[in-house]
């Protein structure tokens, strides 16, 4: 069963993240060659506050 994990920002509507899924899904099924009802699609929202880059919080306004 392949697994996809995708973290990003929270915020995003339930539209959006639905057409990910589904499009990840399908990127999965046709590379893999695996049935459509064996991939899984784990979207991981994080607050922007609670993500870094370069020591710097994406949350904070500089």
């Amino acid at each position: 069963m392949p697994l996809v994990t995708v973290r990003l920002f929270e915020g995003r509507s339930l539209e959006q993240k639905s057409e990910l899924a589904k499009k990840l899904t399908d990127a999965v099924t046709a590379s893999l060659n695996v049935p459509i009802d064996s991939v899984e699609v784990i979207l991981d929202e994080v607050p922007r506050e609670n993500w870094t880059k370069a020591g710097v919080q994406f949350g904070v306004k500089k």
